[in-house]
C-alpha cells in the first residue's frame, strides 16, 4: 500500500486523543476499546451488540483461554490466507464478519492503520488433523485475528467458531467485537457425522441440503447417504440412475465438499445380489463409477445389513461358498475385496470403502465374525451398532472389543435419535449413555436420524458436541443450546422448544418421560404455593406451541404438535373441571382429539402418535376419575 507522512496537527490531535481515553479507562470506563485512527464500528442496533464476553462456544473446544479487552470489528476489514485456505472458509469468515457490522471486507489486502486484519492459515505445526487455533487481539499493530490450522479442514472449523464469537449460539443479534481470546481445538474422533439409514419417508433434497449446511456448522464431517427407501440405492441397486436423480445427487456432493462434508454413498446390494456371479459384480461396478463419473462421488459404501443370512439368493452361491454364517462372511468379504481392487483401487482419490456387516451389533465371537475378519481387506471399515441395534449405553470397552472381533477400524453407527422403530414417537431427549472416551476407541461415530429432519437437529447437535469433545461433553446442556440452535434468537420459540422437547423426551437411552411437567403435576399434587399457576402456564405453552415453535419443525412434527396442543387441553379442562368452570364432555373431547392424531409408519400401517405417554394421559384421566 502507498505511504503517506502525517501532518503535525494529525499527530498532536491524536496524541491528545489517545490521553483523553486512556483518562477514561483509568476512571472505569469498561466498553471495547480501538485505535484513535480505527474506523468507527457501527452504533448497536436490533441486528448487533458490543458485549465481549467469551460465549458458549459448540462444539466445546480443548482450551479457551480469555485475553484482555476486546477486538473491534469495524466497518472496514482486510483479509489475508494461505493457497491452502479454500472459498467455502473465506465465504464463512467474510459472512461472520458482516454478521458483526463490517461494510468493506477487503480479500487479500494489508489492514489499513487501526483497521481489523483476519489472517488464515492452514499450515500450521503441532495441531492433530481438523485441528486449529484462533487469536483474537488488540496489539500495536492494530486489532488483529487470526487463524491456524493444521489443513483445510481445520481452517473451515476456526471460521465457525469465528462465526459463533461473533454471534453466540442463542442470541438474536450479533455483535461489533470480539473477546480477545485464544482457542486451541480439534477433535476426539476422525469421523463424525449423520448416517441418513432410516426406513419409510426418505428427506426432501432441501431437507438433505440443509443438513448439510448443518453438519458444517457444527464440525461434523460425514454424511452416508442410505437412505432404505431408495429404490435404485437397494431394491433397484442394478439400475443407474436416471438424469434427474443423478443431477440430484451431484448436487449433495457438491454441496457436501463446499461444507468440508464427507458424502458417502451407501449401494445395499444384499436383498438379492448372488456373489458368485459375474454379471452382478459388473453392475454393482458400473452403478459405482456411474456416480464416480456423473455425480462427483469420492467415497463409498457397501452395507450387507439387514438381510436374511440363513439362505442365498441364487443356487449357485451354496456350491461356491458352502452354508453357514461363516460362509456368507466369505462371499462378503470375496465381494468387498472386489470392490476395493477393481474400482477404488483404481482412484488413488477415493476414500476408503466402508461396509455394514449382516451381523452389525453385540460384542461376542461368532463363526461370521471371526471369518470377516480373517477375510476382508484391512482397508475396509466395519460399522457396527453397539452391543444391540438400538443401544442404551455404548462402552468404550464394548467398543475395543468389537474391534478386536472384526479385526478391522469400527465406525459407530448409532440408531439415536431414529424412531422408524417407534415411529408413534419423537425422541427429542438429550445424546447420553455413551462413555467419554468412545470417540477416541473407535475410527468414528454416526448418528442416525429421524424422518423428520427439523425435528432431528437437537439431537444432531448433541452428538456433535459428544463426538468432538466428550469429556467437555454435558447432554442436558447440549440439548438445550441445540434447542436454542433451532429457535435462532426466538424466545417465544425457545420457551416453547423446551416444553415439546420435555413432553417428547423418552427413548431408548433414557426412557424419563416429560420430567419437568411431572415435576409440575406432583408439585400441584401436593398443594404447593403457584404450583397450579406454574402447571397451567407450562399447559398453555403446550397448547400454543404448534404455532410458536421454529416454522420448519411446524411442518416436520405437524402430528406431535396437533397432538400436544389437544393433551394440553384436555389437561387445561381438568383442571376448570374442579373448579366448576368445565364440564366432564368438554375434556373427553379433548382427549378424543389427542387420540386421533396418527401417522403412517414404513411397513404402511396407521399409528396414533404419543406425546407425554404416562404423564399427560394419566393426569387428565386422574383428575377425570375425582
Amino acid at each position: 500500500m502507498r505511504q503517506f507522512r502525517v501532518p503535525p496537527q494529525l499527530l498532536v490531535g491524536f496524541v491528545l486523543g489517545l490521553v483523553v481515553v486512556l483518562l477514561t479507562r483509568s476512571c472505569g470506563g469498561g466498553g471495547p476499546t480501538s485505535s484513535a485512527s480505527a474506523p468507527s464500528p457501527p452504533a448497536a442496533s436490533a441486528s448487533v451488540r458490543s458485549d465481549t464476553g467469551v460465549p458458549a462456544l459448540w462444539p466445546t473446544p480443548r482450551s479457551v483461554r480469555r485475553g484482555s479487552g476486546s477486538v473491534p470489528i469495524g466497518q472496514s476489514v482486510a483479509v489475508r490466507s494461505d493457497a491452502g485456505t479454500d472459498a467455502s472458509t473465506l465465504d464463512s469468515v467474510t459472512r461472520a464478519l458482516r454478521a458483526g457490522g463490517a461494510r468493506e471486507i477487503r480479500v487479500g489486502d494489508s489492514a489499513r492503520r487501526g483497521e481489523l486484519l483476519v489472517t488464515v492459515g492452514t499450515t500450521a505445526g503441532g495441531l492433530p488433523p481438523e485441528g486449529y487455533t484462533l487469536t483474537a487481539a488488540t496489539t500495536s499493530a492494530g486489532p488483529r485475528v487470526t487463524l491456524s490450522s493444521s489443513d483445510a479442514d481445520g481452517a473451515f472449523h476456526a471460521a465457525q467458531t469465528l462465526a459463533q464469537l461473533i454471534r453466540p449460539v442463542g442470541s438474536p443479534v450479533a455483535r461489533t467485537a470480539l473477546p480477545a481470546v485464544t482457542i486451541r481445538d480439534w477433535p476426539a474422533t476422525a469421523t463424525r457425522g449423520i448416517v441418513e439409514g432410516f426406513y419409510g419417508t426418505p428427506w426432501t433434497q432441501r431437507e438433505r441440503l440443509g443438513q448439510l449446511d448443518f453438519a458444517a456448522r457444527w464440525k461434523l464431517n460425514t454424511y452416508i447417504y442410505t437412505p432404505k427407501d431408495d429404490p435404485y440405492l437397494r431394491d433397484r441397486w442394478r439400475d443407474e440412475y436416471p438424469t434427474a436423480a443423478l443431477t440430484a445427487l451431484r448436487t449433495l456432493a457438491a454441496r457436501a465438499a463446499a461444507d468440508h462434508v464427507r458424502f458417502v454413498y451407501a449401494l445395499s446390494p444384499g436383498t438379492s445380489i448372488c456373489y458368485s456371479s459375474a454379471s452382478d459384480l459388473t453392475a454393482l461396478l458400473t452403478k459405482l463409477r456411474q456416480l464416480w463419473d456423473g455425480a462427483g462421488v469420492r467415497a463409498f459404501a457397501v452395507p450387507l445389513d439387514d438381510i436374511e443370512i440363513g439362505r442365498w439368493n441364487c443356487a449357485r452361491d451354496a456350491a461356491v461358498y458352502g452354508t453357514g454364517r461363516a460362509a456368507v462372511a466369505r462371499a462378503q468379504a470375496a465381494l468387498l475385496n472386489e470392490v476395493r481392487l477393481d474400482f477404488l483401487a483404481g482412484h488413488p482419490d477415493a476414500a476408503p470403502l466402508i461396509t455394514v456387516p449382516t451381523e452389525y451389533d453385540g460384542a461376542r465371537a461368532s463363526a461370521y465374525k471371526t471369518t470377516l475378519a480373517a477375510e476382508l481387506d484391512k482397508d475396509v471399515t466395519v460399522m457396527w451398532t453397539g452391543p444391540l441395534v438400538v443401544s442404551p449405553g455404548i462402552g468404550t470397552a464394548q467398543a475395543r472389543e468389537a474391534s478386536r472381533l472384526y479385526g478391522h477400524r469400527v465406525v459407530v453407527w448409532d440408531n439415536y435419535p431414529v424412531n422408524d422403530y417407534t415411529a408413534p414417537n419423537l425422541l427429542l431427549g438429550p445424546y447420553t449413555g455413551r462413555d467419554a472416551s468412545l470417540p477416541g476407541a473407535v475410527a468414528g461415530l454416526l448418528a442416525n436420524p429421524m424422518n423428520q429432519a427439523a425435528a432431528s437437529d437437537p439431537s444432531l447437535f448433541s452428538t456433535a458436541a459428544y463426538t468432538w469433545n466428550p469429556t467437555a461433553y454435558r447432554p442436558a446442556q447440549a440439548l438445550d443450546a441445540g434447542l436454542s440452535v433451532l429457535a435462532d434468537g426466538d424466545g417465544t420459540a425457545l420457551t416453547a422448544l423446551r416444553a415439546f422437547a420435555d413432553v417428547n423426551r423418552a427413548s431408548r437411552l433414557d426412557p424419563t418421560q416429560a420430567p419437568e411437567l411431572a415435576a409440575l403435576i406432583t408439585a400441584y399434587r401436593k398443594g404447593g404455593p403457584d404450583a397450579e399457576r406454574s402447571l397451567r402456564t407450562r399447559l398453555t405453552v403446550l397448547a400454543n406451541a404448534r404455532t410458536t415453535v421454529p416454522a420448519a419443525l411446524r411442518t416436520s412434527a405437524s402430528p406431535w404438535l396437533a397432538a400436544t396442543h389437544d393433551w394440553a387441553e384436555a389437561a387445561l379442562s381438568a383442571l376448570d373441571l374442579r373448579e366448576g368452570r368445565s364440564t366432564r364432555a368438554e375434556v373427553e373431547s379433548h382427549r378424543t382429539a389427542a387420540r386421533s392424531h396418527t401417522i403412517t409408519d414404513w411397513q404402511g400401517e396407521r399409528r396414533t402418535v404419543e406425546v407425554g405417554t404416562g404423564v399427560l394421559d394419566t393426569f387428565v384421566a386422574r383428575l377425570l376419575s375425582e
